[in-house]
């Protein structure tokens, strides 16, 4: 009987954070005397920098410093918040003498205050020669103006072709798919479309920067992946990792934007110019337009299946448009198949290919869901338009070819050539039958008809996630007795508001066997903190709560080993209980009692553990999602209704924040459904800069969102977990298709699904 998992733990740092203690980049960022830090942004999709003129800027009173292109080491490098050695190619530098979206760096300008920063931007003289930019990524292979114009350095291949404007290239599959759609009774094939999404975090992106006492290089930063920026700023600046301190505070929301380094090198550079702290704050149009976004993709599904609804074949081609850098491409688009292939593991053949192609946009990067909500609209979409030419059931076609446990699939992640992995833990046909229960499936599906004008329409889709990257990714925790018998755990997972920090402390409570309240959780100052790759790939609970139940097994061990010398006994004759030793003789002591020995002259090491966990496979976590739409047919105007989730993460953890993190991820996944849309103009300008200009959801237009979890037992994860995070934004878009579709006659496969693509598409032909 568990004491604290399972348990709706409040999060350590939720009253915090709620009234505005100070506990974020800008709250502890209290140098006064930090020149501000501004960036003069290319005004053109592409164009080469052909002379700057800075000198009535410098003259400015107050302007410490402006830096360009010739004044920045010439290294390139990847931003992509990724494992060394990174597959993104290394294809930017910290300024260029090319611009390649309008946003792009052109100069770094460092001033006492923002008032004389921006007035130096002002001064800077630029010429450009203006080229013709690459905008639209199907006509970006082979174009005859190139976004870069040298071939980047990759760590391995992965497709990557400058000269024809790819990015990167992937192909997957099993079996032979053209022979089985051959033999199949029914073939569909649908191309849907995908568009770029934002991240609309709360907290802009920001760094603080200045030389500490020993001469180091400190930055304190808002993201998601210290370890990582670290790596990036010594490669960039030229510097040893040594000389870099990196502070983490807490993270004002970051949902993969914060995964690439988008801000840290500038002021960085600056203080190692000058000598003097430096702070950039992105104002909010600088964070829609110069950081990342979602990939958008255009992805053609083919599909064949038997009469009865065996499916026989499943192939994907996908063209994603990674804008002017790389970061992430070839690991988002190799995503796509790793989290929709193995879903269907009864079809005899299955492919996934395409490309990456650069273009003259806002580069794309990280996002939660990494590649599976494009994936999961296309092939849920598919299955259920499937199911309505076979006249099934969408749910029982689904439940005929689903992997169920203890099933394998060469694209399940960890399979190896002649190894598939095999799926430890599933109750996704559980999450089915439950999600039909809950939406009242049986008595509405396909649609209910309220009045003339109005109708409700019912639709469904399945996903799958994975926990962490298998293989590569590791996190580690170090876990301290202190001298009054409370313990420091000490980790880098970093929280950005998901919880970590709360959920690795229920861990380390519940194998330890004490209250949370004597764990102190550390996670701020990378020195002090053993390695952990970020938050990012849902990997915090799996992979670092993992790590932190193996070192809390070793703090176990070493307290016993310990008492038993003091008491000259054999480790094995001393139990341990809710922070009582005990030994047969009748003999016990408390947990404080021996942090209090342990700290005295007994001549006995100080007690500290460590763990570390990487694991081989990556257990997918599954949620079903149905929604309910009620449809204006005279205006087209769609209301969501209802939207259920029910989801399988292992064992959860923590009920509270389970909760939420599907219900966040299916706010986003609504977004992508309905209102969210980053959109240029024909010169590649962004279009959507702003709240006023970019929808997302609010409280009023998600009328009812119900989550429900049911348990499996994942043997890799700790407690049984599999992860949570990220998985809950991947349905909501096909399901939320699907039910506007059985509501209208109309199939929405080009996202967003807006009021007038829904009339226009109810017009008769």
């Amino acid at each position: 009987m568990m004491r604290i998992i399972g348990t709706a733990v409040p999060k350590l740092d939720g009253m915090a954070m709620v009234t505005g203690k100070p506990v974020y980049t800008s709250d502890l960022d209290g140098n006064n005397q930090a020149l501000i830090v501004k960036i003069l942004h290319s005004p053109h999709a592409s164009a080469r920098i052909l002379a700057i003129d800075a000198a009535a800027a410098l003259t400015l009173p107050g302007v410490a410093c402006v830096l360009t292109h010739k004044d920045v080491p010439e290294t390139r490098f990847t931003l992509a918040g990724q494992s060394f050695p990174e597959p993104s190619p290394y294809d930017r530098r910290i300024l260029d003498e090319w611009v390649r979206y309008v946003g792009d760096a052109v100069a770094i300008v460092a001033a006492v205050n923002e008032a004389t920063a921006l007035r130096a931007l002002e001064q800077i003289q630029v010429d450009y020669e203006v080229l013709e930019p690459v905008l639209d990524p199907e006509t970006a292979i082979d174009n005859e103006h190139r976004v870069h114009d040298h071939q980047p350095f990759t760590h391995g291949h992965i497709g990557t072709d400058a000269a024809r404007n790819i990015a990167a290239s992937y192909a997957t599959g099993l079996g032979d798919v053209e022979a089985e759609l051959a033999g199949s009774e029914v073939v569909i094939e649908r191309t849907y479309t995908t568009q770029a999404q934002a991240h609309a975090m709360m907290e802009t992106h920001r760094a603080t920067t200045c030389l500490d006492v020993h001469g180091r290089l400190q930055v304190m930063s808002s993201t998601q992946i210290p370890f990582h920026v670290r790596r990036h700023l010594a490669r960039a600046l030229g510097l040893p990792a040594s000389r870099i301190k990196v502070l983490k505070p807490r993270v004002g929301g970051g949902f993969g934007g914060k995964q690439t380094a988008s801000v840290e090198m500038y002021p960085a550079l600056v203080t190692l110019k000058t000598g003097q702290p430096a702070r950039i704050v992105y104002s909010r149009e600088e964070t829609f337009g110069c950081t990342t976004s979602r990939h958008a993709m255009r992805l053609t599904v083919r599909l064949g299946a038997d009469r009865q609804g065996n499916l026989r074949a499943v192939d994907i081609h996908c063209l994603s448009d990674t804008g002017a850098y790389g970061e992430h491409a070839f690991t988002v688009f190799a995503a796509v198949a790793q989290k929709t292939l193995p879903l269907y593991s009864k079809a005899r053949a299955c492919r996934y290919h395409g490309h990456v192609v650069y273009t003259n946009k806002m580069p794309a990067g990280a996002l939660r869901g990494y590649g599976a909500p494009q994936g999961t609209f296309a092939l849920e979409s598919a299955i259920n338009e499937l199911a309505d030419t076979l006249a099934m059931d969408p749910a029982e076609l689904r439940l005929k070819n689903l992997i169920a446990e203890s099933q394998s699939h060469p694209q399940l992640s960890g399979s190896t050539p002649g190894a598939p992995a095999v799926l430890r833990s599933s109750r996704l046909h559980q999450c089915i039958e439950r999600g039909r229960e809950l939406i009242g499936w049986a008595g509405k599906y396909p649609r209910v008809r309220i009045d003339g004008s109005r109708v409700r329409g019912y639709g469904m889709a399945v996903t799958m996630q994975g926990s962490g990257i298998a293989g590569v990714d590791t996190g580690s925790v170090i876990l301290k007795l202190n001298e009054d018998g409370f313990f420091t755990l000490s980790h880098a997972a970093a929280d950005i508001g998901q919880g970590s920090d709360t959920v690795l402390c229920q861990i380390a409570a519940e194998r330890l066997e004490v209250g949370m309240e004597q764990i102190v959780v550390c996670s701020f100052d990378l020195d002090t903190l053993p390695y952990d790759c970020g938050a990012y790939a849902s990997s915090c609970t799996h992979v670092t709560g993992r790590a932190t139940l193996i070192a809390a097994d070793d703090m176990r061990r070493q307290m016993r080993a310990a008492v038993a010398r003091l008491f000259g006994v054999d480790a094995e004759a001393v139990g341990y209980a809710a922070g009582i030793f005990s030994m047969a003789a009748g003999q016990t002591l408390t947990l404080a009692e021996l942090a209090r020995t342990l700290a005295s002259f007994s001549g006995q090491d100080q007690l500290v553990a460590k763990g570390t966990y990487g694991g081989q496979t990556s257990p997918p976590p599954f949620v079903a999602g149905f929604a309910e739409v009620e449809v204006d047919l005279q205006t087209g105007e769609v209301q969501l209704l209802d939207y259920v989730a029910v989801a399988d993460c292992g064992t959860v953890l923590n009920r509270n924040l389970a909760r939420i993190q599907v219900e966040g991820g299916a706010a986003m996944g609504i977004g992508l459904a309905l209102f969210e849309e980053v959109r240029h103009t024909a010169q590649g300008r962004l279009a959507t800069d702003s709240f006023l200009d970019y929808k997302i959801p609010s409280r009023l237009d998600i009328q009812g969102l119900r989550v429900e979890c049911i348990e499996s037992f994942e043997p890799t994860g700790p407690f049984g977990a599999k992860s949570i995070g990220e998985i809950g934004c991947n349905p909501p878009a096909p399901a939320i298709a699907h039910a506007i579709a059985n509501a209208t006659g109309v199939r929405c496969r080009h996202l967003p699904i807006t009021a007038e693509k829904v009339l226009l598409g109810m017009r008769p032909r």
